[in-house]
This record gives structure tokens, sequence and C-alpha cells, in this order.
């Protein structure tokens, strides 16, 4: 085989003459290799080796999908978490604020020492500080702030309490406490002690105080208790009779009618009977008497009483 290679400018040229070894060999190289390229390649693609390097390949994407899905999730709860936190605060916060201006009410309703109850201010918080001066200031993250938030609401519930408790015990004693007329609109006609008796005559002990009434006019409690005895006596006409605590005891006397029993409770200022003039009487009036541990006492002292 003879081979020419001719320059660029076609002014020289050159002939080489190939062997048959020669030529044998440049056939296998041109033939030979893109052939074995091919075999080696057809080989590789449906060997074990392939399937094991696009498996691995597979499981890559499978971790990063499950991972990727795996940070949804978390995102999707965390966003969760966080409408429940903000929806938290905003319960706390409107819970606050009722609880401030119905704190407010109850201190300027029950009369209670200025400053003692200031719903209108933050409580107070204070202590020594246990960080070292190299701490930095961090700002409150939004746990904090709702844990703060919840801390003011059961301060206020506790003021609140202590408020509720105190105006239960003022119920209870304004209740109790034997104070006031028991009839309206009245004036005293007949004090309490020595003076004459208007069916004799004569200087004798008046043990209560008389009170001018309206025949028919109402006569009530003038503090919560139980009704001793309510009935009709020889000078008291019908009269009622009620025990109260601290170890006093009323009497409401000369009435037309009785409207209570023994052994009904009654409240302060409930309604007991009707004025009249039964007994041992010269007009419509109410007799009123106060006992204290079994003795009488003069009933003026308490209707002058107050509640406060």
């Amino acid at each position: 085989m003879k081979i020419i290679i001719v320059n660029k400018d076609h002014a020289q040229a050159r002939s080489f003459t190939l062997g048959g070894w020669t030529r044998a060999f440049l056939s296998v190289c041109l033939l030979g290799i893109p052939t074995f390229v091919g075999a080696w390649g057809y080989s590789w693609l449906v060997s074990d080796e392939r399937d094991g390097f696009f498996n691995a390949d597979q499981a890559w994407m499978d971790i990063l999908s499950a991972r990727e899905t795996e940070i949804e999730q978390e995102r999707e709860a965390s966003e969760e978490q966080l409408v429940a936190l903000t929806k938290k605060l905003g319960e706390l916060q409107a819970r606050l604020m009722r609880l401030d201006a119905l704190g407010e009410k109850l201190t300027s309703a029950a009369n209670l020492e200025q400053g003692e109850f200031d719903f209108s201010q933050a409580p107070g918080f204070g202590g020594p500080s246990q960080s070292t001066p190299d701490n930095t200031y961090t700002t409150p993250d939004f746990f904090a702030a709702v844990d703060q938030l919840s801390q003011q609401v059961d301060s206020r519930e506790q003021q609140l309490n202590t408020i509720d408790a105190l105006l239960a015990k003022r119920s209870l004693s304004e209740e109790t406490a034997v104070s006031g007329s028991p009839v309206t609109n009245s004036f005293i006609s007949s004090r309490f002690g020595y003076r004459t008796d208007p069916f004799t005559g004569k200087t004798e002990f008046h043990a209560g105080l008389d009170f001018t009434a309206r025949q028919g006019s109402k006569v009530s409690s003038v503090a919560a208790g139980i009704v001793n005895w309510a009935g009709r006596h020889p000078e008291y006409g019908n009269m009622v009779e009620i025990k109260h605590s601290d170890g006093l005891v009323t009497r409401y006397a000369h009435n037309k009618s009785n409207l209570v029993k023994a052994g009904d409770v009654v409240k302060k200022g409930q309604l007991i009977a009707l004025s009249g003039s039964t007994g041992r009487s010269t007009a419509p009036h109410v007799h009123f008497e106060v006992y204290k541990n079994g003795r009488v006492v003069d009933p003026a002292a308490y209707i002058r009483r107050t509640n406060r």
C-alpha cells in the first residue's frame, strides 16, 4: 500500500509505502479499538455495576425527597403552633382587659383604700439581678411573652379573689349587723328608759322604742337571723322575735299581723309583719326591743349604727 501526503500549498508531496504487517496493524487499530470500546460499553450497560450506579443515584433521590417531605411537615407544624400561640396570646390579652375592667369596678364599688388594688397599673416586679455585666441583652421570645401575660392574668385573678373574699365578708357582716329602723318614714314617739305609763300614769320602765306607724305599715327585720318566736302575747300583742349573731335578739310588737313563723330564716330588711295596735297599745305603732346576751339594751345605739 502506498500513501501520498501533500502540503497545503501543494508545493511538495511525500509518499510512503506500507508493508503487509503495517497494514495489518493499522487495520486492527482502526477497526478493533471502536469495536472493543463498543463491546465494553454494551457489557457495562447490561452489567450489575451499571445497576448499582443507577440504584445508588435513585437512593439519593429518595433520601432527598423524604427529607424535603420532613421539612415541609415541620414547617406546617411550626406554622400551626405559631397560629395557636398567637390565638392564645390574644385570648390572654382579652381576658386580662376584662379582669382589669372588672377589678376597677369592684374596687370602686367596695370603696377600698386608694391604691390598695390598682388595676389600671401593671403589678410591680423587682429583685437583684443574677446576670453578670458581660451578659448581652436578648429580646424576649414569643413563649416568654405568653408566659409573662399568663402571670399577669394569674395576678389579676388573685387580686379579684381577695376582693371577692373582702366583699363576701363585708356583705355577711352588713347582713348580720343589727342596725337601722324596723319601719321607714317614722319617728320615735317613746324612748327607752323610765317614763309615765300611758295606762296607769305611774313611772314605769319602758324596755324599747316606739315608732309611729300607720295601720298596716311594713315592719322589716333590722338584721339577718332566725325567727325565735312568732305569735300572740297578752301585752305585746302580735309579736315577732328574731335571734341574730353575737348574742343579739330583736322584738317587734303590737303588729296587726305576723308574716313569718318560728324557725324561718330572714334576711336583713325582709318584711316580717304589718304594724298595728294589738296587745297593750293605745294606737298603731311599732314597739322595738333589743336584747344582748339575755339583757335588754337601748335600741337607739343600734338604730344609729352604720355598716362602715
